[in-house]
């Protein structure tokens, strides 16, 4: 896909889920379920998946477990064969020369873009940071991700953000700093570089995902709103056929210009209090994937809720979260779509 359509594709509003990936009892990779995952995503609507990024797991990397170029190939394979208009975008990290090296792996596999972690850059100047993204961009679309500090990330400043969003290869941002200050600082970044046409914003503040799917944002009295146009998330992993149908609403009702009802912002809490029992808020994020492994688990997408690691576990009282979450909110959840169609997703 030429970057022309790719930008189009992104300022249309996709719904983005995070792949978790498939394990067996052994911990070891599990194509049968990691293809029902796949086939629930996209039978649900989603624009795109997100493949070897945190929801993934990052040890998949590891030489001992050598699933990175694996599972890129087999994601892009099942996205070609039941839809291939869905994005598929590659997650990378490390610093240049490892990032270069996936990108090549993304390449070779027809990934339309990456989702770039700045993580493994540690404290670098913010120049040398950038210069790390201009590499990438040469050779593959970027989507720039901006994380949040309790789990890895660090504080950009605004400065980053406005020349991070004019290299010409950057096409989107994924802003998860979970820090409205600093969500502020990229959307208007963006603004300010004057590439608001080709950066699209998209929302990985799994604390305010409607919050800021719903939010015109604006600098100036005379200046046009600014939505942030999707989500790219690992709480759209879950729920998905949910998640589609509530960006479409909400997309319907920013078309629509009128007032944003009162009930919306209840949606809001609730959508947040769903994401603190599956991220593990609670225990600093600690159950974050098994969270997410688990309720795929409870509806039959995966066999268990393991992870590569043994140690990472769901926290004490999660599983009660998740209960309480489920039984409270059922119009943001999926399991009648999923019972319906498990079947099919599950056979060869």
């Amino acid at each position: 896909m030429d970057i022309t359509a790719l930008r189009a594709r992104l300022r249309s509003g996709l719904v983005i889920p995070a792949l978790p990936l498939a394990l067996d009892a052994d911990r070891r990779f599990d194509e049968r379920h990691q293809r029902a995952v796949l086939r629930y995503y996209l039978d649900a609507g989603v624009g795109g998946i997100a493949v070897g990024v945190h929801s993934t797991q990052f040890a998949i990397r590891d030489p001992a477990v050598g699933l990175y170029a694996p599972l890129l190939a087999f994601a892009a394979e099942e996205m070609r064969r039941r839809q291939p208009e869905a994005l598929r975008i590659a997650g990378v990290c490390g610093r240049t020369a490892q990032a270069l090296g996936e990108v090549d792996v993304a390449v070779a596999n027809g990934y339309d873009a990456v989702l770039l972690s700045l993580v493994a850059m540690g404290d670098a100047p913010e120049r040398d940071v950038l210069a790390h993204v201009r590499a990438v961009a040469q050779r593959i679309p970027v989507v720039g991700f901006y994380l949040q500090r309790a789990v890895g990330g660090r504080r950009f400043s605004y400065a980053f953000w406005r020349d991070f969003a004019a290299i010409p290869g950057v096409v989107a941002v994924k802003i998860a700093p979970f820090d409205r200050y600093g969500t502020l600082d990229v959307v208007r970044a963006v603004v300010d570089a004057g590439r608001r046409d080709e950066v699209v914003l998209y929302t990985g503040n799994d604390d305010a995902i409607v919050a800021d799917l719903l939010t015109p944002f604006r600098f100036a009295a005379d200046q046009e709103p600014l939505f942030i146009a999707g989500g790219l998330l690992g709480h759209w992993g879950v729920w998905t056929r949910a998640a589609v149908g509530l960006l479409d609403e909400i997309k319907a009702l920013r078309a629509g210009g009128g007032p944003i009802p009162l009930s919306w912002w209840t949606r809001a809490a609730e959508v947040t209090d769903m994401n603190a029992a599956v991220f593990d808020t609670a225990n600093g994020f600690h159950g974050c994937i098994p969270g997410i492994h688990e309720v795929l688990r409870r509806q039959g997408l995966l066999a268990g809720n393991w992870c590569i690691d043994p140690s990472e576990v769901l926290s004490p009282g999660q599983t009660a979260e998740l209960d309480r979450v489920t039984a409270a909110y059922p119009h943001l959840v999926d399991t009648d779509f999923v019972a319906a169609n498990i079947g099919r997703w599950l056979e060869g």
